[in-house]
């Protein structure tokens, strides 16, 4: 909600040190914007929309949300430092503050183009990557971030899970931050001498002008299945929203993953130049050939028309090999000699990914994995992957978020009693949801392939723990949807929880300590 806070762990914003003050009237001037009160003699030094993050010199950005409007909280931010207010006209009514007022029809649709102007974000900017997809970004941009370090750059990164700024990483709240954030991140980012930064971007991001006053030099689309249909209401207008970041004002080049029919749209609908890549098309500008899958780790030949190159990934799975294919093109599509990749990449892509098929088990007992994914796509690749490397049983613990699509709810259980041995549900952030709810719309899925195989169990502590018990040597436990983070929400609070230390104690209590 604009202007609120989620109780309980909340990641820190990062802002530059050092901003540059700016004067009010210059704004107003420059955008032409109508103001209730006088602007003359006002500086301003930076922007939010959350009443508990503002600073002195903030303008703070009361924009409406879906409970209440963020004008409610404009006499706190004043109290806290606010020098001014931006908001449309109902909540300039009922914002009942002594500062100027900017009055606009939609604030948060320029919000982007504001930050970027108060933070300077297009005054000497880094390289930007943007990548966008359903699954997949976040390793993506990883490995791509990974690449740029290799080759010498300070490098910034914004996803899902974490934000960097050079050797500074703090977790993430969005996968996208809202535009005021955005645009702080990557002014601290330039103070910070950061030269290249990757960032995630999600529909929502897109839709909802996070990344507006952001131009990318290159951006990326992985794959789209089936997720935030509570949003869109169809994957044809969930599609619609990715397409609008291969356009002109958002990014020069591109590449597009063909394996699927929604890339191959983008690749035929894109308004701006791209390189397509595929591990099924032959047809594609750049192929993946999966040559090895092991236990810990997958090569691959990339090959295009005029060379190839071999690449050893230390990650289980042909979509992340896939996603280091994209992470590569997206440099050589950035004017990068293949050959300096391909030294890159020899040197290693990255050892880690915090979350995505990460490995917390040692060499006794079975292979446990936690990962981020949450969608039943992600859920049939990641389980196909550890098929094929593992020689046991597969045992699959996971739940459905909360607050979140729920038409996907049965088709995750039903991939996963299907890919699975034993398949055990349980709970995974119901935020204002009930837990049990959620859990049956994922049994009635699962249990209509084979009901002898699902095991129902709460909370996640003892899931994991029965899973373990399950499970023996030569046998392989994922557990899929908290990935590395460090909370849960619970009826709207954040309380801490980390599956991984969760997992690896289950290991401990049933003598698989290494």
């Amino acid at each position: 909600m604009d202007g609120g806070t989620v109780e309980g762990v909340v990641p820190p914003i990062l802002r530059p040190e050092h901003p540059t003050p700016r004067p009010l009237s210059a704004l107003v001037d420059e955008f032409t914007l109508e103001t209730v009160g006088d602007a003359d003699g006002v500086e301003v030094t930076g922007i939010t929309n959350a009443s508990h993050d503002v600073r002195p010199g903030d303008i703070f950005a009361a924009l409406p949300g879906l409970r209440r409007h963020g004008a409610e909280f404009a006499a706190d931010a004043v109290a806290r430092g606010a020098v001014a207010v931006v908001t449309d006209a109902a909540g300039a009514a009922v914002a009942g503050v002594d500062a100027p007022i900017i009055v606009l029809d939609e604030p948060r649709a320029a919000l982007g183009e504001i930050a970027s102007w108060v933070y300077r974000t297009r005054e000497d900017p880094p390289k930007l990557y943007g990548i966008t997809g359903t699954n997949g970004k976040t390793s993506t941009a990883f490995m791509l971030e990974g690449l740029l370090a290799d080759l010498g750059f300070v490098t910034g990164l914004s996803t899902t899970a974490e934000r960097h700024v050079g050797d500074e990483i703090v977790t993430s709240k969005l996968t996208t931050p809202e535009a005021s954030e955005l645009h702080a991140l990557l002014a601290r980012m330039r103070e910070a001498g950061v030269r290249a930064a990757v960032l995630e971007v999600s529909a929502q991001a897109i839709e909802r002008h996070r990344i507006d006053g952001v131009e990318f030099d290159v951006v990326s689309f992985t794959n789209l299945s089936h997720d935030h249909l509570d949003d869109y209401g169809s994957m044809e207008a969930y599609f619609a929203v990715k397409l609008e970041l291969f356009t002109p004002d958002r990014a020069e080049r591109g590449v597009v993953c063909v394996d699927s029919e929604w890339g191959r749209r983008v690749a035929e609908e894109t308004r701006i130049p791209v390189t397509t890549v595929s591990s099924t098309d032959a047809e594609a500008d750049w192929r993946v050939d999966v040559l090895d899958e092991r236990v810990d780790g997958t090569r691959f030949a990339l090959v295009g028309r005029e060379r190839t190159i071999e690449v050893d990934i230390p990650f289980i799975g042909r979509h992340l090999a896939v996603d280091a294919a994209i992470a590569i093109l997206m440099l050589v599509e950035d004017g990068f000699e293949l050959d300096a990749l391909a030294e890159s990449v020899r040197r290693g892509v990255r050892s880690t990914l915090p979350g995505r098929m990460e490995r917390v088990s040692g060499d006794r007992g079975p292979a446990l994995f936690v990962d981020y994914g949450h969608s039943p796509d992600a859920f049939q690749a990641t389980l196909e992957a550890l098929r094929r490397v593992t020689p046991g049983r597969l045992v699959f613990v996971f739940g459905a978020d909360g607050d979140r699509d729920a038409t996907k709810r049965a088709e995750m259980g039903r991939i996963g009693v299907t890919y699975a041995d034993e398949l055990v549900v349980t709970d995974f952030n119901p935020r204002t949801e009930d837990a049990a709810s959620i859990r049956a719309q994922i049994l009635e899925g699962a249990r209509a392939v084979d009901p002898a195989r699902v095991h129902e169990v709460s909370p996640e502590e003892d899931a994991i723990r029965l899973a373990v018990t399950i499970a023996g040597p030569g046998d392989t436990i994922l557990w899929a949807g908290p990935g590395d983070a460090d909370y849960r929400d619970v009826a709207g609070v954040r309380e801490p929880f980390v599956a991984r230390d969760e997992a690896v104690l289950a290991l401990h209590e049933a003598g698989w300590a290494e």
